[in-house]
């Protein structure tokens, strides 16, 4: 694994923490199939969140 790839493996992570995160802060009960959608759904945040700073950075 190259550096490049392990920093935008730790930035990937680092998405996907924060936005579940900011999830389990704004509902109330947790449920099985809501953490499943939930930590699915910021997944998918967390690649946008990294592909939108990269074609602003050019990274």
């Amino acid at each position: 694994m190259t550096r490049r790839t392990a920093l935008a493996a730790a930035e990937l992570l680092a998405w996907w923490a924060a936005l579940v995160v900011l999830w389990l802060v704004l509902i109330s009960t947790v449920y099985t199939l809501e953490l499943v959608v939930g930590v699915s759904a910021a997944l998918v945040g967390a690649l946008a969140a990294c592909a939108a700073r990269r074609a602003v950075t050019g990274w």
